[in-house]
């Protein structure tokens, strides 16, 4: 954690929000082809092969944006994980 208060100008809050709010859109992205390729296999069994590819790729997928933001939060706040 920073040793001394971090100030940010109402340009760098603006930056960060954006970039929060970018986070949650891909994250309800991924999340909403989850349901609808459940919803498919739930109404057409026969094409869960073909779905389990977008179900085994979202995961990754929000982790990464998650990852994403956790480093730009932790740079703007000046936080080294030790």
């Amino acid at each position: 954690m920073p040793s001394q208060p971090v100030t940010f100008s109402a340009q760098q809050i603006e930056e960060l929000n954006q970039k929060l709010s970018t986070m949650r859109h891909d994250i309800n992205n991924h999340l909403s082809l989850i349901m609808a390729a459940t919803e498919l296999i739930r109404h057409k069994p026969h094409m869960a092969e073909r779905m389990m590819v977008t179900l085994t790729e979202q995961p990754p997928k929000i982790s990464a944006a998650i990852a994403k933001f956790s480093t730009e939060f932790e740079q703007a706040f000046g936080i080294i994980r030790g």
